[in-house]
């Protein structure tokens, strides 16, 4: 379960005193923490799913990323290098992202097994795809795939 590698992860950190691996660790405790806090008012005591543990940290990666571009515009190179090192330690728990041909087929696969038709079941296909490779595809970019292949 990721929670406990989480905790692990921060032990080691405090051990090496590895304050970048350990800073990051903190940020995704405290991020996991506000999820729970939030899944406790719907009702979920038990906290978030490991597949909502996954997107929560391919959103960290994506802002990260996008902190990137804005800090190489303003050459603050020193920030970038600080985004990046937190980017590594977060992509530890991800699972290796499928290539462009990978989520393709099973894009594909999704929509053959549903039976969906049309662009009216694109709501449908998303989420079994979530469900299914949670942490493997980059959903902002699938669902202009989705799109393709339904339309």
């Amino acid at each position: 379960m990721l929670r406990t590698q989480f905790t692990d992860t921060l032990k080691e950190a405090m051990k090496a005193r590895d304050e970048r691996t350990l800073s990051t660790v903190r940020m995704i405790i405290a991020a996991l923490k506000t999820k729970d806090i939030d899944a406790r008012a719907k009702g979920n005591m038990d906290g978030i799913p490991d597949e909502e543990i996954l997107s929560m940290l391919q959103t960290m990666v994506k802002q990260r990323r996008e902190s990137i571009a804005l800090y190489q515009q303003g050459n603050r190179q020193d920030l970038v290098d600080k985004e990046q090192a937190e980017i590594t330690v977060i992509e530890r728990w991800l699972p290796q992202a499928m290539d462009e041909a990978e989520t393709a087929a099973a894009i594909g696969t999704v929509i053959k097994d549903l039976g969906a038709a049309g662009m009216k079941d694109m709501g449908k296909v998303m989420a079994e795809l979530k469900t299914r490779y949670a942490g493997r595809m980059d959903f902002s970019k699938v669902s202009a795939l989705v799109k393709a292949q339904l339309g």
